[in-house]
């Protein structure tokens, strides 16, 4: 990985001065205590999460209504991240568009920095490079591998397939599709391959994650089915002469917010 931020770098200090390099088994609420905040769950209509600033304690609400246990865990180390980074700005709520920005999108918020330095902070603080690196570094790429690591840092597939890709551990490119359409992409440094202009249109023909979006987001795949073969020219340029050789696309649908992550790599 490159040059850490100074998110990432905020998410180690905090990491030294709790004397811990991992917090897989340490619950938010204790954390946030520990730091000053009042973390509580309640039913939130509008967004995922908000942090509001007191004299001397912060109060950061998660939405209760969010399903999985993962995505409050990252929502959760998200405020961390504004508590330690951002305290007395005027943030707004976190909604599922912030919680999912990354590097180059920061522009679409008005606090578009505030929010990818969160963002960074989080992943950081779940997923501490040294010991992401350690559990993956040499393995194979799969869908199981993925879920290994999810599983260990108690973090979403979304949120750890990301993680993923940053640490450029194996050649793999991301889509997000959102609402039947491409919002963004990100490649792994060493995936070496030509995507053009492929957001605000649907994903291609032929590839997996239109299935999922014909099939309204309902699971299509199991067990050692969900990495399906495509050709390489389905999600890329090969160009006149290019090798249109055999490559994996393995979907992670999510019904209630019409999005399929597409996660591509070489056969």
């Amino acid at each position: 990985m490159a040059l850490i931020t100074r998110a990432q770098a905020e998410a180690r200090k905090l990491l030294t001065e709790i004397g811990m390099d991992d917090i897989a088994e340490l619950p938010m609420d204790l954390l946030a205590s520990g730091l000053d905040a009042t973390l509580i769950e309640k039913p939130m209509t509008s967004c995922d999460g908000r942090i509001t600033f007191g004299v001397n304690r912060a109060l950061i609400r998660i939405n209760s209504l969010i399903e999985f246990p993962e995505r409050k865990r990252f929502i959760a180390a998200h405020e961390i991240g504004h508590l330690r980074m951002h305290r007395g700005m005027d943030l707004p709520p976190d909604t599922k568009l912030t919680l999912n920005i990354i590097s180059g999108m920061e522009k679409q918020l008005k606090t578009g920095k505030q929010e990818l330095e969160a963002n960074q902070f989080a992943a950081e603080l779940l997923m501490p490079a040294p010991l992401f690196k350690n559990i993956a570094f040499r393995k194979p790429f799969s869908p199981e591998l993925l879920k290994e690591l999810a599983q260990r840092f108690r973090t979403s597939l979304t949120a750890t397939a990301f993680r993923y890709a940053e640490m450029n551990l194996h050649p793999i490119c991301i889509v997000m599709t959102a609402g039947g359409l491409v919002k963004y992409f990100r490649k792994s440094e060493e995936m070496k391959v030509y995507l053009g202009d492929i957001t605000k249109v649907p994903p291609p023909a032929g590839s997996v994650a239109r299935e999922y979006i014909e099939s309204g987001y309902e699971f299509l795949y199991s067990k050692h089915e969900k990495a399906q073969v495509i050709k390489k020219s389905v999600w890329f340029d090969i160009g006149r002469y290019g090798d249109d050789s055999d490559y994996y696309e393995y979907c992670i649908p999510t019904k209630a917010y019409k999005t399929v992550l597409s996660i591509i790599w070489e056969k």
